[in-house]
């Protein structure tokens, strides 16, 4: 379970003051809002890439406000996926793994099961030149699913996608949901998006979080 008990966060003359909103285990939620309203600054906070001014943050219970970014066991998945230039597909996907203490056995294992689920078993002896942005994001997804983090947290993963690549990838992050019991905040400023991938909904209007029922 996430929960944001009231988050603040300053950036210059822009801020979020008190934004609060859970997530319940194994629940996909969707935080939408118009770009430059600051979904991408919450979502960056909740990961310990953005340092806040006040609240708290807790997952599954517990309190993640201070801990580093590795620490807390969050998969992220940026913007457009954005993945290591120089390093192989499976060690990309390995990565994490290894990090969190898996053998090379097990994280091979695992890298194995994603790569298989998601499409890009064809990919791991190469390195990301050349991909298609289905096959980034993809990549991405598999990387921050390698290590079963306790959530998930994507940054617009579909807005860089055509037509037919973000219907392919809508399909295997739901699939992906289901079958691994993820809890996941996505944002976007797609109602579409929100409607097709959210159990729970919230918008970011005016530096507030409003359920949408």
């Amino acid at each position: 379970m996430l929960v944001v008990d009231k988050l603040s966060i300053s950036l210059g003359s822009f801020s979020i003051k008190n934004v609060s909103f859970q997530i319940p285990n194994g629940k996909y939620g969707v935080l939408m809002g118009r770009s430059g309203s600051g979904k991408t600054t919450i979502l960056e906070s909740i990961c310990g890439l953005r340092k806040i001014d006040s609240g708290s943050l807790f997952i599954d219970g517990n309190d993640v406000t201070k801990l580093r970014p590795a620490d807390r066991h969050i998969g992220f998945v940026p913007q457009d996926g954005v993945l290591f230039s120089t390093m192989k597909i499976f060690d990309q996907i390995t990565f994490g793994c290894i990090l969190r203490g898996y053998t090379k056995n097990d994280a091979k294992i695992r890298a194995l099961q994603l790569s298989k689920d998601l499409g890009i078993e064809h990919l791991l002896d190469r390195n990301p030149y050349g991909l298609s942005g289905g096959e980034i994001q993809r990549v991405a997804l598999a990387r921050a699913l390698a290590s079963k983090p306790r959530l998930v947290c994507m940054d617009e993963p579909l807005s860089s996608l055509d037509e037919d690549s973000r219907e392919s990838v809508c399909k295997l992050i739901k699939h992906l949901h289901s079958k691994e019991k993820l809890t996941v905040l996505h944002i976007t400023h797609s109602h579409v998006e929100a409607e097709l991938m959210g159990d729970i909904k919230f918008k970011l209007s005016d530096g507030k979080v409003i359920p949408i029922t």
